[in-house]
C-alpha cells in the first residue's frame, strides 16, 4: 500500500498498487507498507491476515499477500466496507487455487451489512432463503467461527511519517546504468524539460512505458515523471462543466464524479454517469490508481474512456485547447499533440436536457480485461421531440484508433428516433466500420456484431427514456453479492475432541502465507557469488540451427557464461516411451520456445540482456505441422496409438433406431500457477554434491534428472521442496528439464545458480493441457437408450512426447463417464506437432474425454427432442456394474449424488421457470444443465502407488514428520499433520512438517492423480503406529504420565524414537492388448447443476451453481471444499474463458495475464452451493476418505452446457433448431455468434482461403 500526503487538501491518501508497475524512483516522499509491515507471527498478526487465513482463503498462498494488502488498503480508507467495496478491492488480484469464495468469506466479516450467519462461516444464510429448520443453528458444523477473530481497531494502524508531511518538494534526478529519471516540481520546469527532450516519455502510472521496457526491451535514456507537479492535479468547476487535472488518478476521477452527481440537476449528469460506469469496469482498483491524462494519451485502440469522452464533446487542455474528437487520434498510440506538448487538464462538459449518454463495453472477462469493443454514444433531442438534433458515436476496438461512426450519425441526425431510422443506421454502420478478416486482434465477426449490438442496446435505452414523461435517474447497475451454501459432514459422535480428523482445520501454513513469512523458492536469500540464469529460446517452429553466436552476449556487463548442449557432462536428453527430448537443442528446433542455450550473469537484468544478445541463425525446414488435422493427414503421431472396445459396435449400429455423427473441439489450457517455474542449484563445494531447491511436484524425478545430466550418482543430489506456489500438473517433467539445465550452469561455474521464469517465458516454454478434437458416431433408440458409440480422440501433444501417451490412455479409460453403453469403441492418438509440448494438467485428459461424451449425449437428447437430463439418467450405470475395461464397481453413490443434486438445486421447478423466462425475453436467455462425473483415483502405472515416511520424536515431545508428498496448496501437509495427531494421540501443535526432501524420504512418487494423501497418509500412519506401539510399555508403566514424560523415559530406556513408514498401494494395471484391467483403486463421484443467464447481444453471462460430491469421509472439510471450489473455477475457466492463441507461424500470442484470462472474483457464481454426500464410506483409502484434487474440474463443463442450452433457446427465435456446433471454450465470442441473432447474421462470412487468419485454430 502506498500512502501520500496531499498538500492541497491537507489529507493523506492510501491506495493499493501493483509493485511490478511502480517505479522505485516514483516513491520519493511516499510511505510504503507491505504485507510484512502490517503484522507478523513474531509480533501480532493483523485482523485481515487472520481472517483470510482462518476462513481458509489461503491454499498455495502465493496470492495471499496481494489479497491481504488489497483488503488492508480498503480498510484504511473505509473501516466498514460494503460487499461491493470488497469485490472491487479484490478485483485486481488473481488466485488459481481457491475459487475466491473463502477469500471473499474472510473479508466479508468486516462488513456490517452481512453481520449474519453467512459471515460466520456457516454458509447456510438467511440471505439465501436457505434456512435449514431440521438442524439447530448451534449444532451445524462451521468452517470457522467469527467470534474467534481479532477486532479491527483503526486507531492501531501505522501512522503516516510526519517528516514526509514537512518535506519540501524539490526536483529529483536518479541516474541508472542506462537511464536517467527526472521528477520536476513545477509546470514551468516540466514544459522546459519536455521542450528540450521531446522524445522523453512522461510516466505517471507506468502501465504503458513499464511493460514496454520490461517485456519488449524498449529503452528510454531519459524518463520524466511529473507526479509532483501540483498544476496537474487541480480540479475546477465552471458553468459549462468540470476541468480535471491530467494527473488525477482514475480512482480520484470516479470518486469526484460520484460526489458531483447528487449535487447537480439530473439532466447535467448523463456524461458523468456514463463515465462512472466505464471507470468501474476499467482495469482494477490498482490500475485505476493511474492517471487520466496517461490513459487518454496512450491512445489505445480499445480504450474504455476515449470513446465516451469523445462522444461527450470533452476537450484536452495544455498550451492550447483541443477537442477530443476523431481528429485527436492520429494513428496507433499517437494523438494530434506534438511530442513537446503536455496535457495539463481534461474538460468534461455537463449534459443538457434532452441529451442521453451511454457507454458499453465487452471484454473477454467481465473485469480487469482489455475491452474487445467499447463505445460511447450521445444523442440530443429538443424538448418534446423525437427528432434527433445531434448525435455522436465513437468506438474503441474497431481500428488502430478510437473511431467515429460519422456516416452513421449523419444518417440519424434530423430524423425521428424510430425503427426505420435505426434499421438504416445498422446497415450504414456495418459498412462504415468494416474490418478485414485478418485484422489485428482477430475476432472480426464478433467485433463487427458488437458494434451493431451496442447501437441496438443504446436504441432500447433511448426508447425507454423517450417513453418516460419525465427524466428519471439512470441507475448504475450494482454488482450482485455472491451467496453460498456449504453442507459439510459431522464428525462421529464418539470422536475425541482432541482428534482433528474430519474437522475443518486451517491450512497449517495459512498464517505464514498471509503475513508474507512463508518461504517459496525465490524467497531463499541470495548466496555470495550467486548467478542468475536466463534462457534463450527458438524463434522458429521447424528449422535447422545453422549458427549460434554468443560473442556479443559474453561482452556485456555482468555476463559470466553461456551454457549450450556441449557443456552437458552427462545425458543430454530425457527419455519417455522411447522418444528423446533434448535439454538444449543442438542442431534442430521443433517449436517456437524450445530452449537452445542459457546465459548466466550476476543479476537477472544482466542475464536477460545477455540472452537478448545471443544470435541464432536458422534454415527453415518445410511443412511444419501445427494443427490436429495436419498431423492426421501426415500421420504424425506419438506411438502407441490406443484403442478399446466392448461389445460389437459395428453390428450394434445396424439395429438402432437412429444414428447421429458429430464432432467437438476443445482448446488447451495454461496452468497459470501463481509461482512460475523456480529453482536454485547450489554446489556444496566437495565431491560433486549439489543442493537443489526447486518448486516441483516430484522431487525424485528432479534428483534423477540432475544426477543423470551431471553424470553423478543420485546420492550427491538432494532436492528440497518447502512449498509450491501452485502446480496443477505443470511442475513435473518440464521442471526436471529446467533444473537439469540450471545444474549444468552451477556445475560449470561452481557458483549457486538461480532460475526463475517470467510469466511470458513460462507460458511459452512449458506447455499446458492438450487441445483435443473428438469425433463420434452414436446409435440410439427412440426412448433415449444409447446402444452403440464409436469415439475418436486426437490430442495435440506438441513437439515432444512428454506424458501425452498416458494422457491418451486416461482419455479412453474415462470415456464411459457414468454411462453404461453396451457397445462402445474408443480410439485415441497423440498428434506430434510443431507447437510447445503439452504435459500433465489437473484431470490428465479426463476433462477432454468426458466433454466429448457429454456433448454426444446432449446431441442425442436434441435429436430426440428430450430433456438432456432424462437421456443421461436412462443411460446411467445401475446396480452392480462393469466398465468397458471390465472393472466391477457399485454406482450407488454416483446415483445418490445425481438425485441429491437434482433435489438440492430444485432442478424441475427451475427448469420450468427457465422455459417461461425464455418465452418472455428476447435478448436474454437462460439455460440449465446437470452433469455427472465418475473419476478414477490412483495411478494406472502400479509402481507409482507407493509412499514412504520418516517420523522423529524429539526428547521434548515435539514431532517432525517427513513424507514424499509435496505441498502445493492442496493441504497435504495439513492432512498429514491430522493423521499423525490421531495416531500419536497428541495435538497437531506438537507436529511439524518442514519440507519434502530426497535425503529424508527417498524414491518418492509424484504428488499427482489425486492420490497424494491416500498414499502418504497411509505411510505416515504406519510410521506413527510403529512409534506408538514402542511407547506402549511405558504408558502401561506410568498410565497417568504425560506424552513428554513417556518420550523422555523412552530415550533413557534406549527405545528408538524414529521410525520409517511405508505404504504399498494397490496393484493396479491395464492390459491394452486384452482391453481389460483394474487401473483405479476406486471412484470419486459428483454431480453439478448450473444455471446461466446469457446476454445474446454480447455473450456475457452470470451463473448459479449447485455441486454434490461424494468424497467418502472427509479428512478436512475446509480443505476438501477448497479443492472442490478451486477445481470447479478452474474448470469454468477451461470451458468458458481461457483461450490459447497461436500465430500462423506457431508463436504463442497469449503470454501473460493481459492476453490470457483466468477466472477472477467477478467470475464466481452468484450463488455457489457445495454439498458433501453424507453417509459415504471408502474402504480403499485412509480413514474412509477419497481423493478430491482433480474430479470436480470437469464439472465446470456444466456451465458450458448451460450456456449451450441458453444459446439453443436464442437460436430457436431465429428458427434454428436441432444439434449445433459449439466448441470449447464457450467464450462470449462463441456464445454470441452461436446465438445467430439478426445482428450476427448481418455480418458477411469470410471465405476460408481468401485471407490469412490471425491465429491458428488449435
Amino acid at each position: 500500500m502506498v500512502s501520500r500526503y496531499q498538500p492541497a487538501t491537507k489529507t493523506i491518501i492510501h491506495y493499493s498498487a501493483n509493485a511490478c508497475l511502480l517505479p522505485l524512483c516514483q516513491l520519493h516522499g511516499a510511505a510504503v507498507i507491505t504485507v510484512e509491515g502490517i503484522g507478523s507471527t513474531k509480533t501480532r498478526i493483523h485482523p485481515v491476515q487472520e481472517r483470510i487465513a482462518k476462513a481458509h482463503g489461503s491454499q498455495c498462498g502465493f496470492c495471499t499477500p496481494g489479497m491481504v494488502m488489497s483488503m488492508y488498503a480498503l480498510l484504511r480508507n473505509k473501516p466498514q466496507p460494503t460487499m461491493e467495496d470488497i469485490t472491487q478491492a479484490l478485483a485486481g488480484n488473481l488466485c488459481r487455487c481457491t475459487g475466491y469464495r473463502p477469500i471473499v468469506d474472510g473479508c466479508r466479516t468486516f462488513c456490517q451489512e452481512t453481520n449474519c450467519c453467512q459471515a460466520n462461516g456457516v454458509g447456510n444464510c438467511c440471505l439465501n432463503g436457505a434456512n435449514n429448520a431440521d438442524e439447530p443453528e448451534h449444532e451445524k458444523p462451521q468452517l470457522f467461527d467469527k467470534d474467534d477473530f481479532l477486532p479491527l481497531d483503526p486507531t492501531q494502524e501505522l501512522i503516516f511519517p510526519p517528516e514526509l508531511i514537512m518535506a519540501n518538494p524539490q526536483t529529483l534526478t536518479f541516474c541508472g546504468e542506462r537511464m536517467t529519471w527526472v521528477s520536476p516540481t513545477s509546470l514551468e520546469e516540466l514544459v522546459q524539460l519536455k521542450t528540450s527532450n521531446p522524445k522523453a516519455p512522461l510516466v505517471m502510472g507506468n502501465t504503458n512505458i513499464g511493460p514496454d521496457m520490461r517485456f519488449k526491451g524498449v529503452q528510454h535514456p531519459l524518463i520524466i515523471s511529473p507526479t509532483r507537479v501540483t498544476e496537474l492535479f487541480e480540479v475546477t468547476q465552471t458553468p459549462q462543466g468540470v476541468c480535471l487535472g491530467a494527473g488525477c488518478s482514475l480512482s480520484e476521477v470516479r470518486s469526484l464524479l460520484e460526489k458531483l452527481v447528487p449535487q447537480l440537476p439530473e439532466e447535467k449528469t448523463e456524461l458523468f454517469k456514463a463515465l462512472i460506469q466505464q471507470l468501474g469496469n476499467l482495469g482494477s482498483q490498482q490500475i485505476r490508481n493511474v492517471s487520466l491524462g496517461g490513459n487518454i494519451m496512450s491512445a489505445y485502440p480499445n480504450s474504455d474512456l476515449n470513446p465516451i469522452l469523445a462522444a461527450g464533446n470533452s476537450k484536452v487542455r495544455g498550451r492550447r485547447e483541443v477537442p477530443l474528437n476523431q481528429d485527436f487520434f492520429v494513428s496507433f498510440g499517437k494523438t494530434i499533440l506534438k511530442p513537446e506538448e503536455i496535457l495539463v487538464s481534461v474538460f468534461i462538459p455537463f449534459s443538457r436536457k434532452g441529451e442521453f449518454v451511454r457507454a458499453f463495453r465487452q471484454a473477454p472477462r467481465k473485469e480487469s480485461s482489455f475491452a474487445t469493443v467499447t463505445t460511447g454514444m450521445r444523442v440530443f433531442f429538443s424538448e418534446g421531440s423525437r427528432v434527433v438534433q445531434d448525435i455522436s458515436i465513437y468506438y474503441g476496438g474497431m481500428g488502430p484508433t478510437t473511431v467515429s461512426a460519422a456516416k452513421t450519425c449523419a444518417a440519424i441526425v434530423a430524423r425521428p428516433w424510430d425503427d426505420e431510422t435505426l434499421s438504416r443506421a445498422y446497415d450504414i454502420l456495418l459498412d462504415e466500420l468494416a474490418l478485414p478478416p485478418s485484422a489485428p486482434g482477430g475476432k472480426v465477426e464478433f467485433r463487427r456484431s458488437l458494434t451493431l449490438s451496442f447501437l441496438f442496446k443504446f436504441n432500447l435505452e433511448v426508447l425507454q427514456k423517450l417513453r418516460e414523461m419525465y427524466v428519471c435517474s439512470h441507475i448504475l447497475k450494482k454488482k450482485q453479492i455472491v451467496k453460498y451454501f456449504l453442507l459439510i459432514q459431522h464428525v462421529s459422535k464418539g470422536q475425541s475432541n482432541q482428534d482433528p480428523v474430519g474437522r475443518p482445520i486451517m491450512h497449517r501454513s495459512a498464517i505464514s502465507q498471509a503475513t508474507g513469512e512463508a518461504v517459496y523458492c525465490d524467497d531463499i536469500p541470495k548466496t555470495d557469488g550467486e548467478l542468475f540464469l536466463a534462457l534463450v529460446t527458438s524463434s522458429r517452429a521447424h528449422a535447422k540451427i545453422t549458427g549460434l553466436d554468443v560473442s556479443e552476449a559474453l561482452q556485456l556487463p555482468g555476463v559470466v557464461d553461456v551454457i549450450t548442449s556441449k557443456d552437458i557432462p552427462g545425458k543430454k536428453v530425457r527419455s519417455m516411451f522411447g522418444y528423446h527430448e533434448e535439454l538444449l537443442a543442438e542442431s534442430k528446433v521443433s517449436c517456437i520456445g524450445q530452449m537452445v542455450c542459457a546465459v548466466v550473469a550476476d543479476t537477472r537484468a544482466h542475464a536477460k540482456r545477455g540472452a537478448a544478445a545471443v544470435k541464432i541463425s536458422y534454415e527453415d525446414l518445410p511443412d511444419p505441422v501445427f494443427t490436429i488435422e495436419e498431423a492426421v493427414e501426415k500421420s504424425s503421431f506419438f506411438e502407441p496409438l490406443r484403442m478399446i472396445e466392448r461389445g460389437n459396435v459395428t453390428e450394434a449400429f445396424k439395429s438402432v433406431d437412429q444414428v447421429y455423427e458429430g464432432e467437438m473441439r476443445m482448446g488447451g489450457q495454461e496452468h497459470f500457477y501463481m509461482e512460475t517455474q523456480s529453482m536454485l542449484v547450489v554446489p556444496v563445494g566437495e565431491e560433486t554434491e549439489f543442493n537443489v531447491y526447486v518448486s516441483t511436484q516430484w522431487p525424485t524425478l528432479t534428483q534423477d534428472a540432475v544426477a543423470e545430466t551431471l553424470d553423478i550418482p543420485s546420492n550427491r543430489v538432494t532436492c528440497h521442496v518447502k512449498r509450491i506456489g501452485g502446480a496443477f500438473g505443470g511442475k513435473v517433467t518440464k521442471t526436471s528439464i529446467l533444473a537439469s539445465i540450471t545444474s549444468v550452469a552451477a556445475w560449470k561455474t561452481n557458483h549457486a545458480v538461480r532460475c526463475v521464469l517470467e510469466r511470458g517465458e513460462d507460458m511459452l516454454i512449458t506447455g499446458g493441457r492438450h487441445p483435443i478434437l473428438g469425433k463420434y458416431k452414436v446409435g440410439f433408440m427412440n426412448d433415449g437408450r444409447i446402444v452403440a458409440a464409436d469415439i475418436q480422440y486426437f490430442t495435440n501433444a506438441g513437439n515432444t512426447v512428454d506424458e501425452s501417451v498416458l494422457v491418451v490412455e486416461k482419455i479412453l479409460l474415462h470415456m464411459d463417464n457414468t454411462y453404461n453403453i453396451p457397445n462402445l469403441r474408443g480410439r485415441a492418438a497423440a498428434c506430434r506437432t510443431n507447437l510447445p509440448s503439452n504435459t500433465a494438467f489437473r484431470g490428465f485428459g479426463v476433462p477432454q474425454s468426458i466433454m466429448v461424451v457429454e456433448n454426444m449425449v446432449n446431441d442425442v437428447a436434441v435429436v430426440l427432442g428430450r430433456p438432456p437430463d432424462q437421456v443421461r439418467e436412462i443411460n446411467m450405470y445401475k446396480g452392480l456394474s462393469v466398465t468397458h475395461y471390465k472393472f466391477e464397481f457399485s454406482p450407488e453413490n454416483m446415483l445418490r449424488c445425481w438425485e441429491e443434486c437434482k433435489a438440492k438445486s430444485d432442478y424441475s421447478a427451475r427448469r420450468r421457470a427457465i422455459d417461461q423466462f425464455n418465452q418472455q425475453s428476447r435478448w436474454k436467455k437462460r439455460g440449465m444443465s446437470l452433469i455427472p462425473i465418475k473419476y478414477g483415483i490412483a495411478f494406472a502405472e502400479s509402481f507409482l502407488n507407493q509412499a514412504a515416511a520418516l517420523v522423529h520424536i524429539y526428547k521434548d515431545g515435539s514431532v517432525l514428520v517427513n513424507h514424499g508428498g509435496t505441498e502445493m496448496g492442496q493441504g497435504i501437509h495439513t492432512k498429514i499433520q491430522q493423521v499423525a495427531s490421531r495416531e500419536l494421540h497428541i495435538p497437531p501443535s506438537k507436529i511439524y512438517i518442514s519440507e519434502t526432501s530426497t535425503n529424508t524420504v527417498p524414491n518418492t512418487c509424484p504428488s499427482a492423480a489425486s492420490f497424494g494423501t491416500d498414499a502418504n497418509g497411509m505411510a505416515v500412519k504406519n510410521a506413527c503406529q510403529t512409534l506408538y506401539q514402542r511407547l506402549e510399555p511405558l504408558r502401561q508403566k506410568d498410565p497417568k504420565g504425560s506424552w513428554e514424560s513417556w518420550v523422555r523415559a523412552a530415550f533413557f530406556e534406549k527405545i528408538s524414537l524414529s521410525a520409517t513408514g511405508f505404504h504399498r498401494g494397490p496393484d493396479l494395471y491395464m492390459d491394452w492388448d486384452k482391453m481389460e484391467g483394474q487401473p483405479y483403486a476406486y471412484y470419486t463421484f459428483g454431480a453439478c447443476c448450473c444455471e446461466v443467464e446469457l446476454d445474446c447481444l454480447t455473450g456475457d453471462y452470470r451463473v448459479r451453481t449447485d455441486i454434490v460430491v461424494d468424497i467418502g469421509r472427509s479428512l478436512n472439510p475446509s480443505v476438501d471444499i477448497g479443492q472442490i471450489e478451486g477445481a470447479f473455477m478452474q474448470g469454468l475457466g477451461l470451458y468458458t474463458l481461457e483461450e490459447l492463441k497461436f500465430s500462423p507461424s506457431g508463436l504463442l500470442y497469449t503470454r501473460g495475464p493481459s492476453q490470457y484470462k483466468i477466472p477472477a472474483v467477478c467470475d464466481m457464481p452468484l450463488q455457489f452451493n457445495v454439498y458433501l454426500l453424507s453417509d459415504s464410506h471408502n474402504p480403499h483409502a485412509i480413514y474412509s476418505s477419497k481423493g478430491i484434487g482433480e474430479p470436480v474440474l470437469f464439472l465446470g463443463s456444466s456451465v458450458f452446457f448451460a450456456i449451450k442450452d441458453a444459446v439453443a433457446a436464442a437460436r430457436s427465435e431465429s428458427g434454428l433448431v436441432g444439434p449445433f456446433s459449439l466448441d470449447s471454450p464457450a467464450t462470449p465470442e462463441r456464445a454470441c455468434l452461436a446465438c445467430a441473432s439478426r445482428f450476427t447474421q448481418k455480418i458477411p462470412d469470410s471465405k476460408p482461403g481468401s485471407f490469412k487468419p490471425r491465429a491458428l485454430n488449435i
